[in-house]
């Protein structure tokens, strides 16, 4: 969870969603047909007073963190350099080990060592908005994620882009008053998930900022689905800097590290955007010499080799 402002990852497997056990069926053999995204109002309704207080509140975070040069764009600099070994080191932290830990669908936060997981299936991203999202901010905020859905094919190397009628990344920018609407869509693409998770996403605190649900297969540790939650009353420059942790969080990264640096994975919110650094933790992370349900200790060996190809230095 970043400190005191957002909680921004949650992982967890599709068969330990289910509190029962028995709710959750297992994947079908092949995708089922893409239900149609619940109709959004062509007139947007009113936010709430609440949600009205929540969108001022944001905007003072906003000017805090602009103030003392936070939320940077420029991706690092001469004033932010690293090696090949802080490159894996940083990696393996950050693709290896769980922010949230347990399966509980909860924000209970305790990083746990984990296994190497990443998309096999091609990432087809959609936008679904609450209603009381503006028509403005609709159409920048589909354009944002569409650019930057883009920029992860590139950068991965991975088959990612938006396809509206037959997602498994669902991307839902709501507001305070939209939440509680979506708990029925997310029954709809995860079905048997966990109450918990469906109680964090229409009851998020106001300290976590953005969250991202990614939810692997049941016989393997690739991702099949996710569901990133952007708030609809974060300011521009807030708002994107939730679209591009979540949305790469969602590819694999699953965890933040302070010593991470120039990153968006890492609590302290200097870097607002994807870094130089950030775009290398994608590549190795899609490397096919990397095998999903790695270990740290398995993994460890040929991380380091990536990196010192990526860096051109010595680990």
């Amino acid at each position: 969870m970043r400190a005191g402002l957002s909680g921004r990852f949650l992982a967890v497997a599709l068969f330990a969603l289910a509190a029962c056990e028995t709710v959750a069926p297992p994947p079908p053999p092949t995708e089922p047909p893409a239900r149609p995204t619940p109709p959004v109002s062509a007139t947007p309704a009113e936010p709430s007073q609440a949600s009205k207080d929540l969108a001022t509140y944001y905007a003072r975070v906003q000017n805090d963190l602009l103030t003392r040069g936070l939320l940077r764009k420029d991706g690092g600099g001469p004033d932010t350099p690293f090696n090949a070994r802080q490159l894996a080191e940083n990696f393996e932290r950050i693709a290896l080990y769980d922010e949230y830990g347990g399966g509980t669908g909860t924000l209970s936060g305790r990083t746990t060592a984990s296994v190497l997981r990443r998309w096999e299936k091609p990432v087809r991203i959609s936008v679904e908005f609450g209603a009381t999202v503006s028509k403005d901010q609709r159409k920048s905020d589909t354009a944002l994620i569409s650019r930057y859905a883009a920029r992860l094919a590139r950068v991965t190397g991975h088959d990612i882009r938006m396809d509206a009628h037959a997602p498994n990344y669902h991307v839902i920018v709501a507001g305070e008053d939209d939440r509680p609407a979506f708990a029925a869509r997310l029954r709809e693409i995860v079905p048997g998930i966990n109450p918990a998770s469906v109680s964090t996403f229409v009851n998020l605190p106001r300290s976590v900022s953005c969250v991202v649900f990614a939810f692997p297969g049941r016989t393997d540790f690739s991702y099949v689905k996710a569901i990133a939650l952007i708030r609809a009353e974060h300011p521009p420059q807030m708002r994107e800097s939730c679209i591009h942790e979540e949305l790469a969080q969602g590819l694999g990264l699953a965890n933040d590290s302070p010593e991470a640096r120039p990153s968006i994975f890492n609590d302290d919110e200097e870097f607002g955007l994807l870094t130089s650094h950030d775009e290398l933790l994608l590549k190795m992370l899609y490397d096919p010499r990397l095998r999903m349900g790695m270990t740290a200790r398995e993994a460890r060996p040929i991380i380091e080799t990536i990196a010192a190809e990526l860096t051109g230095g010595p680990v």
